[in-house]
């Protein structure tokens, strides 16, 4: 399979691009099309990398709008997982391909997924045509041990076959929810096959203070003593990292990857603290959490909301850049987290085609349009491994997909047509 690209502008020059077998092999103003190439006109439209969810719960696209403007542990134990219990594996695959669908809209071609039957969102990312390392979480202090650690290596074997745009991870979800014991297994299996492993971590100061009186360790330090802090750990949330802790994950070489949105929807109390993660040399990516905390997967809120925040609390307009957020949210600054390196030869064939024209786009510097100015609206074109998945604003089969997530969502209890007075008695 190839595909060329045709007028498209790369750093200023107009340029063409050819990929083969899902591999970028000609690029620059010279490319043109060959007669077995699927062809698409860019049309003037900027290509840049694609964007890296470094932290979601695909599916819970179905949960959307359900149990909005609680606090986490309320939201968790009394909307989420008693609805949870309930999920089928068509659940889980609608819902992912809802997901899937918003992410190549709005320019994600890879993202790290936590969430229930596993083998179910890889069949839907592998439909949808996009990236994902996916895992299911392990939950085992409420006794079920030895279930929980058979069901991990049942997915394992489950994910085996998913394909090579598919990988297979660990994800024991918290230190809160996983006993020692446990956390020392997964962290010897994931070394034993060379496994990622992904966990929430430190999102709360009550975990903290939790931590500190169950083990008198802080949650990083904790984690270590279980032997999961490694360059094949990514760890989600770190709003309450101290600088030991910090310190500690950069000689370890884990991926902190930060989901302000989220934290600031679910009331965290805390702002991730980027410039000593930086200053320290950690690895950074950019997550937007679940759709069910931040209702959103559009990665370019997520990037403004983060370059804000950050210069806020530093009380510093330069604390962080608009170049340095876009690294940032394209997986720059966390290779683990599989972005390819650039657009080059070689590379995989993973990019967007950013509307020129666009009001957002047509001042300034391109990195600042981005990351202030933008939204996933600004994406014209998405590509994952040299194959088209959005043309022109236009995503094949997008009716059915929204058509049987809502089905799914209603018959778990979960949706009810937006626009009514009696959803809500102060719209009427």
């Amino acid at each position: 399979m190839s595909l060329a690209i045709s007028d498209a502008l790369l750093a200023g020059r107009r340029v063409g691009l050819r990929a083969k077998e899902g591999v970028i092999v000609e690029l620059g103003p010279n490319v043109t099309p060959r007669p077995e190439d699927a062809t698409l006109d860019a049309a003037g439209a900027i290509v840049v990398p694609g964007l890296i969810n470094g932290h979601t719960h695909a599916a819970m696209t179905l949960f959307r709008g359900y149990g909005d403007d609680l606090p986490l542990m309320q939201w968790l134990e009394e909307k989420i997982w008693p609805v949870e219990r309930r999920l089928e594996p068509e659940d889980v695959y609608w819902g992912t391909r809802l997901a899937c669908l918003e992410m190549v809209r709005t320019g994600t071609v890879r993202f790290w997924d936590m969430y229930w039957h596993p083998e179910a969102a890889a069949r839907a990312v592998h439909d949808a045509g996009l990236r994902a390392t996916v895992a299911a979480p392990l939950i085992d202090v409420d006794g079920r041990t030895k279930a929980m650690r058979a069901a991990a290596l049942s997915s394992l074997d489950e994910l085996a076959g998913a394909g090579e745009r598919i990988e297979a991870g660990l994800a024991p979800h918290a230190i809160y929810t996983v006993s020692e014991d446990s956390l020392r297994w997964i962290a010897e299996l994931a070394a034993e096959r060379g496994l990622p492993v992904q966990i929430h971590l430190s999102e709360t100061e009550q975990e903290v203070d939790d931590c500190l009186a169950a083990h008198r360790l802080r949650p990083a330090h904790y984690l270590d003593r279980a032997g999961l802090l490694s360059p094949h750990t990514v760890l989600s949330h770190g709003v309450w990292l101290d600088e030991s802790e910090l310190e500690l994950i950069a000689a370890r070489g884990a991926v902190l990857v930060t989901n302000p949105v989220a934290n600031l929807k679910l009331a965290v109390g805390r702002i991730f603290p980027y410039p000593a993660a930086r200053a320290a040399g950690i690895q950074v990516g950019l997550g937007t959490d679940g759709p069910g905390s931040n209702n959103s997967l559009d990665m370019f809120a997520d990037m403004k909301l983060f370059a804000l925040l950050q210069k806020h609390a530093a009380r510093d307009s330069a604390a962080v850049d608009a170049a340095e957020t876009w690294e940032i949210a394209t997986g720059r600054r966390a290779p683990q987290l599989g972005a390819p390196r650039s657009l080059e030869l070689g590379q995989p064939a993973d990019f967007l085609l950013l509307r020129a024209g666009a009001p957002e786009l047509s001042f300034g510097e391109l990195p600042a349009a981005l990351v202030y100015a933008a939204s996933g609206a600004v994406v014209q074109s998405t590509v994952v491994a040299g194959r088209v998945l959005m043309r022109d604003g236009h995503v094949d089969g997008a009716e059915e997909v929204l058509a049987r997530a809502l089905e799914r969502a209603r018959h778990l209890g979960l949706a009810a047509p937006i626009g009514f007075p009696q959803n809500n008695p102060a719209l009427a």
